[in-house]
């Protein structure tokens, strides 16, 4: 998988107004600004961006993925 591909997966099931990858085609490390987070624990934005993904972290197509969340006023606060 590239990272156009995964990018695209996320972005269509969430509306993210920043959304960058960087891996190597099985560990990925992605960074996440979505109003789509506001309210929810880490745990819960985790799980919005993994059910954009569906089988494929199951079938090891994408084997690992670490992720930073952010809502836009967080990615806001954090580049202040």
């Amino acid at each position: 998988m590239t990272a156009d591909e995964l990018r695209s997966l996320i972005t269509t099931g969430i509306a993210c107004a920043h959304c960058t990858l960087e891996g190597d085609g099985r560990h990925w490390y992605a960074t996440i600004v979505s109003d789509a987070f506001v309210g929810k624990r880490l745990i819960a934005r985790h799980q919005m961006v993994y059910a954009t993904l569906g089988a494929r972290m199951h079938t090891d197509e994408v084997h690992a993925l670490s992720m930073k969340t952010l809502t836009l006023a967080e990615w806001a606060q954090q580049a202040a």
